[in-house]
């Protein structure tokens, strides 16, 4: 039996959560179109005959503009030292200054690394061979592969080349078991998930959620969550008019909830402002990062 942990880095929105959500065939990780999404480690157990693979999803590098955006990098970097593989993720195209910068990161490290290169639905061969070279010139990958996280499309091969590296070792899971992430951080990224799908421009970031009470009976789950913003501006943003793009958000998410718990839940969400949360280290404390 191998056991052991994989890292999952890269830049924002090469899709490491797809990846994840993918290789699972459940959903533990948040996706949307807007790169920066994942805030936080993010553990996904993926069990096979021969093997427990225990994913960790990690935000994607960036130049951070605020003490939030510290903390997710951190949280990457960090993710590095602490796993026995790390996948590192890249779209289908030639590396820039983030890539780069990574690549030095991963010179310090005595572990396998594993190039994939995600994506592959969006361009032809021939495109995608001088991009491997590139990459095969740039560092001395255990392996290279490229594939596609959205329709499952070379996971198989990953997933055979991460056992060989793996250690052996017994599971540190249950076979049941499939992410150590408590169900009010789940039910908090549900609800982020769908506030990012509906707004734009700056909201999406300056958008916290925390779950304030949850109260069981037999048949329901009563949950009262708190959306922070910075700003009054972003407040009336998600609320809309009426109140009508707050429903659609607690609706949406609701369904999301419900599905991931099993159960009927009566969702109760409030807008509040945290002046500049991002930059307070108290507050970004008190909301888990």
């Amino acid at each position: 039996m191998k056991c052991g942990y994989v890292a999952l880095i890269g830049k924002p929105n090469v899709g490491k959560s797809t990846l994840l959500n993918t290789i699972l065939g459940e959903k533990i990780a948040i996706v949307t179109e807007k790169p920066q999404t994942t805030r936080n480690k993010i553990i996904g157990i993926k069990n096979t005959p021969q093997a427990q693979i225990i994913f960790v999803d990690t935000p994607g590098i960036h130049q951070p503009k605020h003490k939030l955006g510290q903390f997710m990098v951190r949280q990457s970097y960090e993710a590095i030292d602490m796993v026995d593989v790390v996948v590192f993720m890249v779209e289908p195209k030639p590396p820039e200054d983030i890539e780069l910068a990574i690549i030095e990161r991963l010179r310090k490290v005595k572990k396998p690394v594993i190039l994939v290169i995600n994506k592959i639905d969006m361009v032809s061969k021939p495109n995608l061979l001088p991009i491997i070279d590139l990459y095969k010139d740039l560092f001395p990958f255990t392996e290279i592969i490229p594939l596609s996280a959205l329709k499952a499309d070379g996971l198989d091969i990953l997933i055979r080349g991460l056992i060989k590296l793996l250690p052996e070792g017994q599971k540190l899971y249950p076979d049941e078991m499939l992410t150590d992430q408590a169900e009010r951080f789940m039910v908090a990224e549900f609800i982020r998930e769908k506030i990012i799908k509906h707004t734009k421009q700056e909201v999406p970031y300056a958008v916290a959620v925390e779950v304030e009470s949850w109260q069981e009976t037999e048949n329901l789950i009563r949950i009262k969550a708190n959306i922070y913003v910075e700003r009054e501006g972003q407040k009336i943003i998600i609320i809309g008019k009426n109140g009508e793009r707050l429903k659609r958000i607690a609706t949406e998410a609701r369904v999301e909830i419900e599905n991931f718990l099993g159960t009927k839940i009566f969702l109760e969400v409030w807008v509040k402002v945290r002046k500049n949360w991002r930059q307070k280290d108290i507050l970004l404390k008190s909301l888990g990062y």
